[in-house]
């Protein structure tokens, strides 16, 4: 991946340049002239792509006492100079992001990318406070003033970072902790600092055996990076993180501490599973239409052959057989019309359609199962949904499969609570059950292929896939809410513009 953004880097460099110097120049022209802002942006995009292609920050020594001496001379600030930074990351991010001639992850990318910058900019800003010191020297008064000034800039740059920064001594007790961690984790400041910095950690060996080679490589080598871990918030979650440490040296270079950069996970996983999820849903759909073709055929007449020997036949016990056989036959017959539904939606067009109608038509359709004599049903309907443009019969199966599974769910005897809403642009219809519920492991399986925990026979584990599906088409979601023992709560979410 690191070659294909020094590749994309190479590629767009005049169009970065000038769209990156076209942003400092609204901002910053009267303090940066044109040849100076164009100078910046050249040495610095340059400097960005060397590291990446040496993995060697050494390379921006020079660099950055070039630039330091530019900013000095026209009197910029660290929040200043960290301002022309990010425009730069937006700039190369705006047009990697519209560059379709690639197929790659831009999540992946843009984390090299982010990693390049904050380490070239913490590299200046730790040059920046040096040269600041030695000032100090032959003029502390008139430098002080500048210098907290300065820390104060940092402070309130690290200080608002969405990334959870904080600070360990050779101890391993908290010495800084940003408002990024405090949202991350759910501690305040003052209930982290003088505590050991295993109180992130999960239980288990696993994780105190990685915090000791943190440390022991941070000794070494000076910084670690881990893309994927786990640390504990403070109501118990675990969540997924990515870890930059760094070595915080004393004046002869011993290790007294570091520097850890978190970043959560947790959202960039969600994504890849959705990514999984419709993956594994394309591959079933290319494979459903020609095992349902293949058994569909065979099955047809093996099903004609059973219904001419029942009634041929006039043992018992033969009937008895043959029905038996008819109703496993019916079964995969069901099993092969709704492999054709997934793979192969009905082909409807869209019309302007009132979601009402829609639900009352289901709700009128499961009323007649055999199931419902002692299910009590109760509507809360929003008296005045928008029209929208959808297929009315696949957004029926869909209430209808959802409905059923409810009284599934409640075996017969128990509430169902229709509701429709809206929630900003979007219409809600709300299927509540107060039956036997489900937990995570379930949930997390509801709506893969063949997926069911009813009995052999009693379903087949396509219903819920199908309509995601045709959920999905509609640019909607379906969500789920339960707990065991406690009842589920289905939400279908169809956008107003659909």
């Amino acid at each position: 991946m690191k070659k294909l953004l020094l590749e994309l880097l190479k590629q767009h460099f005049y169009l970065i340049i000038q769209i990156w110097s076209e942003k400092i120049n609204q901002g910053y022209q009267s303090k940066l002239n044109s040849a100076q802002t164009t100078t910046f942006v050249e040495n610095t995009l340059n400097t960005i792509m060397e590291i990446i292609e040496t993995a060697d920050y050494s390379v921006a020594d020079q660099y950055l006492i070039d630039i330091y001496s530019l900013f000095t001379k026209n009197d910029l600030n660290l929040l200043e100079i960290s301002n022309l930074f990010s425009q730069g990351r937006f700039s190369i991010i705006n047009i990697i992001e519209n560059d379709k001639s690639y197929d790659f992850d831009a999540i992946i990318l843009l984390r090299f990318l982010d990693e390049v910058i904050e380490q070239l900019y913490a590299r200046f800003g730790m040059l920046y406070q040096e040269t600041k010191l030695k000032e100090m020297k032959t003029d502390r008064d008139r430098i002080e003033s500048k210098l907290l000034v300065s820390q104060q800039y940092l402070k309130n740059i690290l200080s608002s970072s969405d990334s959870a920064i904080m600070e360990v001594d050779e101890k391993e007790k908290f010495i800084s902790w940003n408002k990024g961690a405090e949202k991350i984790f759910g501690y305040k400041e003052e209930e982290v600092i003088g505590k050991h910095s295993g109180l992130l950690l999960p239980d288990g060996e696993k994780y105190s055996g990685e915090l000791y080679n943190i440390i022991e490589s941070v000794k070494s080598v000076g910084s670690l990076s881990l893309n994927e871990t786990e640390r504990k918030t403070k109501d118990g979650r675990l969540i997924s993180v990515n870890l930059t440490v760094t070595k915080l040296p004393s004046n002869d270079g011993e290790y007294v501490g570091r520097s850890i950069i978190i970043k959560d996970h947790s959202e960039v996983k969600k994504l890849q599973q959705q990514v999984d999820q419709s993956e594994k849903l394309a591959v079933i759909g290319k494979l459903a239409a020609g095992v349902a073709h293949e058994i569909g055929n065979p099955l047809a007449s093996i099903s004609s052959l059973v219904q001419i020997l029942q009634r041929k036949s006039n043992e018992e016990f033969t009937r008895e057989q043959l029905s038996t056989i008819k109703e496993n036959i019916d079964r995969i017959s069901r099993i092969v019309r709704e492999l054709v539904d997934f793979s192969r939606p009905p082909s409807h067009e869209l019309q302007l359609t009132k979601i009402m109608d829609v639900v009352k038509t289901a709700l009128g359709i499961v009323k007649y199962d055999k199931r419902v004599k002692k299910v009590q049903f109760i509507n809360d309907f929003y008296p005045e949904l928008p029209q929208i443009n959808i297929v009315p019969d696949q957004l029926l199966q869909v209430l209808v499969n959802i409905l059923l599974n409810a009284l599934d769910a409640i075996e017969g005897n128990g509430t169902i609570r229709v509701s429709t809403y809206v929630v900003q642009d979007y219409i809600i219809i709300e299927i509540n059950d107060d039956g036997c519920g489900m937990d995570e492991s379930v949930i997390r399986n509801i709506f893969d292929p063949f997926f069911t925990t009813k009995e052999v026979g009693k379903g087949t584990g396509l219903g819920l896939s199908v309509s995601y599906g045709i959920v999905k088409k509609f640019r909607g979601d379906i969500l789920v809410e339960s707990a065991p023992g406690k009842g589920s709560t289905f939400f279908v979410k169809l956008p107003v513009d659909v």
